[in-house]
């Protein structure tokens, strides 16, 4: 594996990362990022494919016009009542 050079801010953050305890190493504080760096681009990725899928819909004519605000906010709460009573997570 290549070396790593950091930047001299860089490496002050990592250092007041372990100073202050919160990893117990360098290389702790490399991974903990490299494991948000990857989680980030997962949601990237997901919300990419969502974007495009509803892209898609509109292209295919699958889309629905409201009259209002009000009508939009209407349909979405009755759609999150109905998912709360299908997972039983309902009050």
């Amino acid at each position: 594996m290549p070396e790593i050079h950091l930047s001299q801010e860089d490496r002050d953050f990592v250092e007041a990362q372990v100073k202050t305890g919160v990893y117990k190493d360098a290389d702790a504080v490399v991974s903990a990022g490299l494991r948000l760096l990857g989680s980030k681009e997962g949601q990237l990725a997901e919300l990419q494919r969502l974007v495009q899928a509803g892209l898609d819909d509109v292209e295919a004519g699958r889309l629905h016009q409201y009259a209002s605000g009000d009508e939009l906010l209407s349909e979405i709460r009755q759609m999150a009542a109905e998912r709360a009573q299908k997972t039983g997570t309902g009050h």
